[in-house]
């Protein structure tokens, strides 16, 4: 079996599912490396993206002819672990591609060793990246402009002239920051806060003060999972009555639990997996994002209640097709050098692969693969995400 760095009980159970039978698949010779946060306080995504690429490898186990064994380890919400765990994978391992992780700064440490390494990476979570680092790294998460734009065109047709903001105190917040400034301007919409918070934060009580006293017309949170609600329980704990929006980091079963009925109503963007049911039928999307959630059902024995296990799965549905067009072209054996490059390749050539989130283009030089195909609006109603006409 494969050790976990920083096993939690949960983390070595799902290890020892995700790699049951490593023994009979040692000659294995495609290796997916995943580090993923299992604990800490990111792993409220990071345990759906390991169940989601557990998933992914039933779905497709083989790559033309060749079986993929899967390596899973813990960066326990710590970017630096995540990058040692980035190079463990690749320089121990032999992975032929590493995917991860559950925050943008150890999403960003990964794709450092992923270029210092020469190895391909398949983000999972929205990063920014310039320079060498856009040679090796791709992501199958929605560019966050592309999810706040969304979200602001909500606001201006809902006749908001003002919005507060609180989020993250770190890349995954000033993302969701950035993105909002640059589109609420020709909106005609003024930001009047820019709150942050640590993910493990126990309270935003003196964040969401400063909020009530600058009276805006709604809030734009920018954290994601369980830390996610943390401002819509202060915020309705001070008697704030406007819309509280949010993005796609919510889409998580533990927000939902923990952020209860303060989080009813709030209106996010996400891929149109969450709410595949919801969808017409000639949507590109939705055959794909109910296979995934029928095979999802069968691998966990429970069904998907997040958006970012089916990131996992895309991602993998992305390296299986360059995997196949990089082995049909190249001479080069996985685990080789070679064969990472020209999976590399493959990657950045990668034409209208359909997934679950939504339809991946990528070309050499472009961190993100999506279009407004991934993009829906959804309301959370009762405990349960609905698609907004």
């Amino acid at each position: 079996m494969h050790a976990l760095t920083r096993r939690t009980a949960l983390g070595a159970s799902l290890a020892l599912a995700l790699t049951a039978g490593a023994s009979a698949a040692a000659a294995a010779d495609l290796k997916v490396g995943l580090s993923v946060s299992l604990s800490g306080p990111n792993s409220s995504l990071g345990v759906p993206y390991a169940k989601g690429m557990q998933a992914a490898i039933a779905y497709k186990p083989e790559i033309k002819g060749h079986k993929v064994q899967l390596i899973v380890l813990d960066d326990a919400s710590d970017p630096t672990t995540a990058g040692r765990n980035a190079r463990k994978l690749i320089e121990e391992d032999k992975v032929d591609v590493i995917m991860g992780t559950s925050g943008v700064p150890a999403a960003i440490a990964m794709a450092q060793v992923a270029r210092e390494t020469r190895t391909p990476m398949i983000g999972l979570t929205p990063i920014s990246l310039q320079g060498p680092d856009l040679e090796w790294t791709v992501t199958v998460a929605q560019p966050t402009q592309l999810m706040v734009d969304a979200v602001v065109e909500r606001m201006k047709k809902a006749g908001h002239k003002t919005v507060a903001y609180i989020g993250f105190s770190d890349a995954w917040g000033d993302l969701v920051y950035n993105a909002l400034m640059k589109a609420t301007e020709p909106a005609g919409i003024k930001v009047v806060t820019n709150e942050r918070y640590a993910r493990g934060d126990a309270s935003v009580t003196g964040q969401v003060l400063k909020i009530v006293a600058a009276r805006p017309d709604a809030v734009m949170t920018g954290g994601a999972g369980t830390p996610g609600a943390l401002p819509y329980l202060a915020l309705s704990e001070r008697g704030f009555k406007g819309p509280v929006y949010g993005q796609h980091g919510l889409i998580n079963a533990d927000f939902v639990r923990v952020g209860g009925a303060a989080a009813s109503g709030t209106q996010v963007p996400t891929g149109p997996v969450i709410v595949a049911e919801q969808l017409p039928d000639n949507y590109p999307t939705k055959k794909a994002a109910l296979d995934f959630r029928n095979v999802f059902q069968k691998v966990n024995n429970a069904p998907t209640t997040d958006a970012f296990s089916a990131y996992s799965f895309d991602g993998y549905l992305v390296f299986a097709d360059a995997a196949a067009r990089a082995l049909s072209a190249s001479k080069a054996e996985p685990g080789t050098p070679e064969f990472r490059v020209a999976l590399r390749d493959a990657i950045m050539q990668t034409k209208e692969v359909v997934g679950s989130h939504g339809v991946y283009n990528f070309k050499p030089g472009a961190l993100y693969g999506v279009d407004e195909r991934a993009r829906v609006i959804v309301r959370l109603d009762k405990g349960q995400w609905k698609l907004v006409p």
